[in-house]
């Protein structure tokens, strides 16, 4: 099959990419390659290669920058899915998008997790967006996929295990703040690619939940890598008021992957394997490209 790349640049399609090219024609594309927020490049782009499917990958997902930029982030995470839902109607075609847990306002019991068929109601702009973005896809694509994930981690790009290492190694001693009352699954950008190429030519449609199975708070995640990566660190847990941030962020993003597993095609494991096999493949790699800054 021929599959376009939307954000295919980005740190999950970078690992969308290395998975499904082995045994696919794909095409990776940037925003510079294609402004998915513009319709009329959105369907030039879909006329000229004519692909089977596109998995957009493309998103606005500076949370915090969401609250004052929200026409940029509006033009990507809502225009910008509706506009590739639009073009791949006209040509024919699978859309798969990635969404978000941000879609849930997160008042359910942390013993909870949140289901496809569990109502929305985003805290943030960067929800509302996203969640805009899932209603474009559903009203203008009848072949569609929209995958909701959360607390993406990977090998390229920035993220917050990384950023807990980068700072850990610059200083083990310094005392670092890290919430620990908002409770969500790490998921590696490898497991969800894996996912990805295993939905392709599935019969499923709609809203599906991808993440890794379990989950910890943000504290406990980035110990555990820590200790993974065998590096001296200081974390101290702190409360969510004692991290004010311009965007209000779900105190439980736990989801389940009820469809996955019902339709028997789930690749997920825990978050903790997903760590450990993530660290055993890029431990080394990941301490010489942070030690060298």
């Amino acid at each position: 099959m021929k599959i376009l790349i939307s954000g295919g640049y980005g740190q999950l399609g970078h690992d969308v990419n290395r998975i499904l090219s082995p045994e696919h024609t794909v095409v990776p594309l940037s925003s510079r390659d294609l402004d998915i927020g513009n319709l009329t490049a959105v369907r030039d782009m879909v006329n000229s290669q004519c692909p089977d499917i596109i998995v957009n990958c493309g998103a606005y997902t500076a949370v915090d920058n969401c609250e004052k930029e929200k026409e940029a982030a509006w033009k990507v995470n809502a225009e910008g899915p509706g506009n590739l839902a639009r073009a791949m109607e006209e040509n024919g075609g699978r859309l798969i998008h990635i969404s978000t847990d941000y879609v849930f306002d997160g008042n359910k019991a942390v013993t909870d997790s949140y289901s496809e068929d569990d109502s929305v109601g985003p805290l943030s702009e960067y929800g509302r967006s996203k969640l805009a973005g899932e209603e474009a896809i559903q009203k203008n694509a009848p072949d569609h996929i929209i995958l909701r994930t959360a607390w993406l981690y990977g090998m390229h790009g920035n993220n917050f295990l990384k950023t807990m290492l980068r700072l850990s190694l610059a200083d083990p001693s310094r005392k670092l703040k890290v919430v620990n009352d908002q409770h969500g699954s790490l998921t590696w950008t490898n497991s969800l690619a894996r996912q990805i190429n295993n939905v392709l030519s599935s019969e499923i449609q709609g809203i599906v939940h991808a993440t890794a199975t379990g989950s910890s708070t943000w504290y406990e995640g980035a110990c555990y890598f820590l200790d993974a990566m065998k590096v001296p660190y200081t974390l101290a847990p702190c409360t969510t008021a004692e991290y004010p941030t311009p965007a209000h962020r779900p105190t439980n993003s736990i989801l389940t992957n009820r469809r996955l597993e019902q339709a028997g095609c789930s690749v997920f494991t825990s978050w903790k394997q997903d760590i450990d096999d993530f660290t055993d493949r890029y431990r080394e790699e990941l301490l010489l490209k942070l030690k060298a800054g």
